[in-house]
């Protein structure tokens, strides 16, 4: 278990700069045997417990003095029972947990999807994949934490209006950029 102030989603790609003994050694074990590991979400609005499981992606780089920078995948979120300051004899701390079994290839509807494509497009992506899911499109909108929070503990049909406001807020935005670049002129 490796508790951090972020809530990567499920299909997120996150670096992280690994420097302390005990979480050398977990990349070490990872490295190893070859499982996920948790991040717990380590905030104050984090009533609910959870954290995110991700697995080791890929090592950037090693330094000499033992640090290395590392990209890890999320695959699920868990609920967190006990929290256990080291795991068995290891240095890093581990917990007891229960899986939430995302369906991380649930597909919107027709309404989101099509605004997330505009978005897109606004955004002069043009080469893109075919399908979404919901976890791709709230990735791609790189959501703060108090809004991953949010949307994680939303039902299905709930991340769609979630994502739906998102998406106009985003446009929104765009469009107010859009604007003021005709009003601005560099000398």
């Amino acid at each position: 278990m490796f508790p951090l102030a972020i809530l990567p989603l499920p299909g997120e790609l996150v670096p992280l700069h690994i420097f302390e003994p005990r979480y050398r050694q977990l990349i070490q074990d990872i490295e190893t045997h070859d499982f996920p590991f948790g991040i717990y979400f380590n905030q104050t609005l984090n009533e609910a417990r959870i954290g995110s499981l991700v697995r080791l992606e890929s090592v950037i780089k090693r330094y000499p003095g033992g640090e290395s920078d590392i990209i890890v995948k999320g695959l699920d979120v868990f609920s967190m029972g006990k929290l256990m300051r080291t795991y068995r004899n290891r240095m890093y701390p581990g917990g007891d947990v229960e899986y939430w079994n995302i369906d991380t290839a649930k597909v919107p509807g027709a309404k989101v999807y099509e605004l997330f494509i505009e978005y897109f497009k606004s955004r002069h992506i043009n080469e893109h994949a075919v399908t979404f899911s919901l976890y791709q499109m709230a990735n791609e909108l790189s959501l703060d934490v108090s809004d991953r929070y949010k949307f994680l503990h939303l039902a299905d049909d709930s991340k769609e209006v979630f994502l739906l406001n998102r998406l106009r807020y985003q446009l929104q935005l765009l469009n107010q950029e859009k604007k003021s670049k005709d009003v601005y002129h560099l000398n």
